[in-house]
């Protein structure tokens, strides 16, 4: 019997142009799970923020046209995997919606758009591979908060060894290298997006799913490849976990190693892969030394990257409620994903 399924692409949004940093960085900083603070005190913190930071952003968007490219991209995303579960699932019907979580198109409006196209079955399936509840745990919360309509609703909270997404980076990494052209000694640099220490001391599982997936890559590349994992994006003056991609950056220069970093958790193009990653790490490499600095694309249309996510939808109808990817077991964190989406 046919189904209508909704398929509901959780990501953290963009601004689409210079008027719209401001009121992106504002919803960014007034996230509770951002900001853990009292609500009048995180709004005026957030306001505080925003407005501090609206002039660098302007500019860094600056690079990239004005605003982020993140909801083109993520379009894009959902139409290859629609067309990928047309095939693989051609009795139903399948529709795929967005739902940014601090800009347009919010979960407020996503949620009211899917309700009137009344689903029989709904996959949350966010677009970070690494539960945290920064990423996932807030979206998912945003979801239930305003989701009114039909369907049998699942999540899928994570999937970070899932064997398309594995496959997908090391093909990436090696196409990217070979291109490269160069041919001595090489340090490949994991990037991901940080986290303040004490939400990981708290039980957040972002960090121990980062290094299953960089883990897992490198068994992927097979022997040969120099490694580490680091993070990037660091703000304010808490402790951030690491070590920093900066940080390592200078210590390959210092060894006369060339780099290739890929960047871990974005599986599309934005800010911190087309500015931090492209120009403010570039340039560092360059001042520091390397002999070569190689940036990989982010997964984006990667075939086996939406080959998997076809999987892990047709997969998660089988069953409701939370649950990570099939094969994928997160055990130990007071913050892992079944507890804080079943909050």
């Amino acid at each position: 019997m046919s189904r209508r399924i909704a398929i509901v692409l959780f990501n953290l949004g963009g601004p689409d142009g210079p008027d719209a940093v401001r009121p992106f960085l504002f919803n960014l900083f007034n996230d509770p799970a951002i900001i853990g603070l009292p609500g009048i005190l995180r709004t005026a913190v957030a306001k505080l923020i925003s407005s501090r930071r609206e002039e660098s952003a302007k500019a860094n968007y600056a690079l990239m046209g004005g605003g982020s490219p993140l909801l083109p991209e993520t379009r894009k995303q959902a139409a290859a995997l629609e067309a990928v579960l047309k095939t693989r699932a051609p009795e139903d019907e399948v529709r795929c919606f967005i739902a940014m979580r601090y800009w347009h198109p919010m979960t407020d409006e996503t949620a009211t758009d899917v309700a009137a196209w009344a689903p029989d079955e709904i996959v949350l399936l966010p677009l970070y591979p690494q539960f945290s509840t920064t990423t996932t745990g807030s979206s998912a919360k945003a979801w239930r908060e305003t989701y009114r309509g039909p369907g049998k609703v699942r999540t899928i909270c994570c999937y970070p060894v899932e064997r398309g997404l594995v496959e997908a980076h090391a093909r990436l990494i090696r196409d990217s290298w070979r291109a490269a052209g160069h041919t001595g000694p090489v340090r490949l640099l994991f990037s991901a997006h940080g986290l303040p220490e004490k939400v990981v001391k708290q039980g957040d599982p972002y960090q121990a799913q980062i290094e299953a997936t960089c883990g897992a890559v490198a068994a992927e590349l097979g022997d040969g490849w120099d490694w580490k994992v680091c993070y990037q994006s660091r703000v304010g003056p808490m402790k951030w976990i690491g070590p920093s991609t900066d940080d390592e950056i200078r210590s390959a220069a210092a060894e006369g190693l060339a780099l290739i970093v890929t960047p871990i958790a974005f599986v599309s193009e934005h800010v911190e892969t087309l500015v931090e990653l492209d120009h403010e790490y570039g340039e560092l490499a360059r001042e520091a030394g390397c002999p070569a600095y190689v940036r990989v694309p982010a997964l984006s249309l990667a075939g086996t990257f939406i080959e998997g996510l076809a999987g892990l939808v047709l997969s998660s109808l089988d069953r409701l409620g939370t649950a990570p990817a099939a094969g994928y077991a997160c055990s130990g964190f007071g913050k892992c994903p079944r507890t804080e989406l079943a909050a």
